[in-house]
């Protein structure tokens, strides 16, 4: 009986396993921001400004530098403030910053900003891939409308910047 149980109890751990690591969703927004590549990226930076203008990352502990940590203090749309630590795994100046976090099979994150110079200013794209089985509970449709609103907020923040230069 007990080795039933054991049995049972492995297989189960077993499948939330393998269902938390191939669970996967997508969120993808991107605006091109009438400024250069380096006007944005000092904005982004500029960790210690985010409560001024970041309607999401509401505050950012520690320091954008490849393979730190860093603890990110996000507002949800009820207003509710959640504390998520990240591993800047990316930094590319005035292209990339990436982080990923999580609890890996119940659910993580790869947030990336990625910033290209176009005709007019920068294309900036906010990707984020999160895997695990908690996916299946998370209401995640307020992702993409939150991340187009801090796109918003940083176009205005970097053009704000760039008119009192």
């Amino acid at each position: 009986m007990v080795w039933t149980a054991l049995k049972w109890s492995v297989s189960l751990l077993a499948m939330i396993a393998i269902v938390g690591a191939l669970t996967r969703k997508t969120f993808e927004v991107e605006a091109v921001i009438a400024a250069p590549p380096e006007a944005v990226w000092s904005v982004l930076m500029d960790t210690a400004a985010y409560p001024e203008w970041n309607p999401v990352f509401v505050e950012v502990n520690g320091a954008y530098v490849e393979g730190e940590r860093v603890q990110n203090t996000v507002r949800d749309p009820s207003g509710k403030l959640l504390e998520m630590t990240a591993t800047v795994t990316a930094l590319t100046p005035e292209r990339e910053l990436r982080q990923k976090g999580g609890v890996p099979l119940v659910i993580t994150f790869d947030h990336r900003w990625n910033l290209t110079p176009v005709e007019g200013g920068t294309l900036v794209k906010q990707l984020e891939v999160d895997r695990g089985f908690y996916l299946w509970f998370w209401d995640s449709d307020r992702i993409e409308p939150a991340y187009s609103n801090v796109l918003g907020a940083l176009a205005g923040r970097t053009q704000a910047l760039a008119g009192a230069d």
